[in-house]
C-alpha cells in the first residue's frame, strides 16, 4: 500500500493504494525489503523477486524496464537474506557470498567500480558474510567472525574507517569490535556487539549517534547509557534500539515525535 507510480506495490497497476493490496501472482514470500520506489521479496527456497522503479537496474532482471508485478532476479542465485534501500539492493547467498545490484555512483555495490549493475554482481574479496545492510549510498556487512566491513559513500564518516574517502570495495570498520549485526541509514551506521553493546558512527545530527554529543564520528563510538540491545534500526535523523527485555529506546531528531517519548 502507498505510492505506486512506478509499480512498487506489485499489484499490476500504477495506482496508489491507501489499503493493503495483494501483490500479483502466486509467488509465496518469506521476507520483503522496500527501497525508494521498488520492492524485493525472498521466497522460502531462496529466490529473489523485485518490482517497481528500475532506471538503475535495481530490479536485477538485466533491464531498466519498470515492472508492476514481481519479476525474478537473474543469475539463479539462492539467497538467505536481502536488503533494499534507496536505489540498490544486496543479498547474502546461502554460502555467505555478497551480491549487489542497482545504482552504484558511490561504489555502494562493492564490486570495485562505480558502474550501475542490472544483475546481481559479486562483492569480491572472498568474504563470508552473515548479514548485509544497505544505507542510502553505502552498504555494510558482518562476517561470520563478527568483523564489520563497509563500502560506498563516506563524506559523513558512515563507513567507520577513520576517513571520508569513498570506497568502492569492502573496507574494514576500525576498532576491532566484534559485531552480531549492523544497520545502515542515510549518513550513519550502527551496530550491536555480541555482548549487546551499541556503537554508532557517521553524521551526528541532533545526537542520532547516541553518544551524548552532536559531533560526527569517523569510527564506532559507544552509545551511552549502559543498555544491552538485541537489535538496532536507523533512519535519516534518528536511531532506535530494542533491549533484550523488549524495551524500546530511541534518540536523535524528534520534530515529528519519532522518538515516541510523548513530546
Amino acid at each position: 500500500w502507498g505510492s505506486n507510480g512506478s509499480g512498487q506495490l506489485g499489484d499490476g497497476t500504477n495506482t496508489s493504494r491507501s489499503v493493503p493490496m495483494a501483490v500479483s501472482g502466486t509467488v509465496k514470500f518469506q521476507a520483503l525489503a522496500a527501497g525508494a520506489s521498488h520492492t524485493c521479496g525472498l521466497t522460502a527456497d531462496g529466490k529473489a523477486y523485485c518490482w517497481g522503479y528500475n532506471a538503475n537496474g535495481q530490479l536485477g532482471d538485466g533491464t531498466t524496464s519498470y515492472r508492476n508485478v514481481p519479476t525474478v532476479v537473474q543469475g539463479g542465485l539462492t539467497f538467505r537474506s536481502l536488503t533494499s534501500v534507496y536505489l540498490h539492493n544486496c543479498g547474502v547467498t546461502t554460502g555467505g557470498a555478497a551480491y549487489c545490484w542497482g545504482y552504484n555512483a558511490y561504489g555502494q555495490l562493492g564490486d570495485g567500480t562505480t558502474t550501475p549493475q542490472s544483475v546481481p554482481t559479486i562483492v569480491p574479496g572472498g568474504f563470508t558474510f552473515q548479514s548485509l545492510t544497505a544505507g542510502q549510498s553505502h552498504t555494510c556487512g558482518v562476517t561470520g567472525a563478527g568483523v564489520a566491513y563497509c563500502w560506498g559513500y563516506n563524506a559523513y564518516y558512515q563507513l567507520g574507517d577513520g576517513t571520508t574517502t569513498q570506497r568502492p570495495a569492502p573496507t574494514a570498520v576500525q576498532g576491532g569490535i566484534v559485531f552480531q549485526s549492523l544497520t545502515a541509514g542515510t549518513y550513519h551506521t550502527c551496530g550491536v556487539t555480541t555482548g549487546g553493546a551499541a556503537y554508532c558512527w557517521g553524521y551526528n545530527w541532533n545526537g542520532l549517534l547516541g553518544d551524548g554529543t552532536s559531533g560526527s564520528r569517523n569510527v564506532p563510538t559507544a552509545v551511552v547509557g549502559g543498555l544491552t540491545f538485541q537489535a538496532l534500526t536507523v533512519a535519516f535523523g534518528h536511531t532506535c534500539g530494542l533491549t533484550g527485555g523488549g524495551a524500546a529506546y530511541c534518540w536523535g531528531s524528534n520534530g515529528y515525535g519519532q522518538l515516541g517519548n510523548g513530546n
